[in-house]
């Protein structure tokens, strides 16, 4: 099965729900338009249930098979944006200061109510499909609260599978991998305590700031001499403060970053070598010290057998050479990893062709690679769901 000929029909619409989306965007939580326009568009297209209110702020459309089944697999999106100001100039882009949808989540909403349409139209399948349009991916942790919320047990979901857009990668391509996908994304937060004092008279002082640059540097020896090089782990030191004038040394410094792994013992491993490398400089030097580590994100783990499902609709739909099934993993971090946690499933990227990075205030998503994402969700509801 290539692209669909109704996929490719409907990407006019799709685009335009996409751009509406794009010029509107809003952050976290606060995805009431977003949700409400796609709960319209769900109650529109015929869905079977369309609840709202999920996670706070989600929306889950049910569609029913022509044929009762019990197995109900999941597709997930997510709705919100990102708090940058857009540069792109395009006649869509952003009317919200400070707020743009640089991560493309405007077009993984768009491509899958193209596919809910399309499902709702057809019903080609035994059992059921809940399309799932998420909100808070980008650091308020979502779908951690839509599962939390009983979602996976309120639809008898059993599979559950994501996809993002990928800049760089051609249009119509698609890459996955078995296993860690994606990181997980920590924080971590120190306050160094000395004694503050004039700068002429150093020796008078404990200085947090000279504890606090060691502190800075031996973190980075984490990585590279207590870790086996072998394993994925950044530690990255991102912001430091401390001091308000040339001639005085302050009582306190302050830096923090973030930690990335893909896996577990690794996550361990490096907050107990933070902990350890900052208690221990901090005794040394007659300071004081404080470590607050905050867990994000887990490890966005694909599941074997679901990632076999995806790569297959993959391969359907863009042919075998357009499908990596062994891509690198990614440093940066995605919270349907909670629900990989909670049941099996897999996350797949669609290639954006040339544009701008993710993140970025000069990104817009690519609608050409709409057919694409739509014919994508079709092939594995449908396989996933046949007779």
């Amino acid at each position: 099965m290539p692209i669909l000929n109704r996929a490719a029909e409907l990407q006019d619409e799709v685009a335009a729900w996409r751009r509406q989306i794009h010029s509107r965007p809003e952050l976290l939580f606060d995805v009431v338009e977003t949700a409400s326009f796609v709960a319209e568009k769900l109650k529109e297209f015929g869905c079977d249930e369309v609840v709202t209110g999920i996670g706070r702020t989600g929306v889950v459309g049910l569609i029913k098979g022509r044929t009762a089944g019990r197995k109900t697999i999941g597709l997930r999106a997510d709705m919100d944006a990102l708090p940058l100001t857009e540069v792109t100039g395009k006649p869509w882009a952003s009317t919200i200061p400070g707020k743009m949808h640089a991560c493309g989540h405007d077009g993984h909403t768009a491509m899958l109510l193209g596919a809910a349409k399309y499902l709702a139209e057809t019903r080609n399948f035994v059992g059921n499909v809940a399309v799932i349009f998420q909100p808070a991916e980008e650091g308020g942790g979502g779908g951690n609260l839509m599962v939390q919320d009983g979602m996976m047990e309120r639809f008898d979901i059993g599979e559950v599978y994501g996809l993002h857009n990928l800049p760089g990668l051609p249009v119509g391509e698609f890459a996955i991998r078995k296993g860690p996908i994606m990181a997980s994304t920590d924080e971590f937060s120190v306050t160094v305590t000395g004694r503050g004092g004039h700068a002429a008279q150093p020796h008078k002082t404990v200085d947090p700031i000279a504890i606090a640059t060691q502190m800075v540097s031996n973190l980075q020896l984490i990585a590279s001499r207590n870790t086996d090089p072998l394993e994925s782990l950044v530690v990255s030191v991102t912001r430091f403060n401390a001091g308000f004038a040339s001639n005085i040394i302050p009582d306190t410094a302050t830096f923090g970053g973030t930690v990335r792994t893909l896996k577990g013992e690794i996550r361990d491993h490096a907050e107990r070598r933070i902990r350890d490398i900052v208690s221990g400089l901090a005794a040394a030097h007659g300071a004081e010290a404080e470590v607050r580590y905050m867990r994000n994100y887990p490890v966005t783990v694909n599941h074997p057998a679901e990632t076999g499902h995806a790569a297959d609709a993959a391969i359907a739909v863009a042919g075998l050479d357009k499908v990596d099934p062994e891509t690198d993993p990614m440093m940066g971090g995605e919270d349907f990893s909670y629900m990989l946690n909670a049941r099996p499933g897999a996350f797949i990227f669609l290639g954006n062709g040339e544009s701008a990075n993710l993140h970025n205030p000069n990104y817009d998503f690519n609608d050409e690679i709409i057919p694409f994402g739509i014919s994508y969700w079709v092939k594995l509801a449908e396989s996933r769901l046949a007779a």
